[in-house]
């Protein structure tokens, strides 16, 4: 029983991780869109936010600080701090119901 709930946590740990990877190059796309002018290839700003949601906070969080993007609108001022939050009591909640 150790053994699978060793794995399932490495596993958890490693596909957070993807996640938040995948949403901070998701905002770096979408900054070097917006900064070229292109606004109908962009990335709507719905997705960054169900991005943000299924355990991608961090990662965009930290492209909103490293391109410095979404960082003027309100929502997601807000929005994605909350989200930090709610995603690391839930993995928090998860991890020891895991372990």
């Amino acid at each position: 029983m150790e053994l699978i709930t060793e794995y399932f946590g490495h596993a958890l740990i490693g596909v957070l991780v993807v996640i938040n990877l995948f949403s901070f190059f998701a905002m770096a796309y979408d900054k070097r869109k917006s900064s070229r002018g292109n606004n109908a290839e962009r990335t709507p700003e719905g997705l960054l936010f169900f991005m943000a949601v299924i355990f991608g906070s961090i990662g965009v969080y930290l492209g909103m600080q490293a391109f410095r993007h979404k960082t003027k609108k309100w929502y997601f001022q807000i929005g994605i701090p909350l989200l930090v939050i709610q995603n690391l009591a839930t993995a928090y909640v998860m991890w020891r119901l895991i372990v």
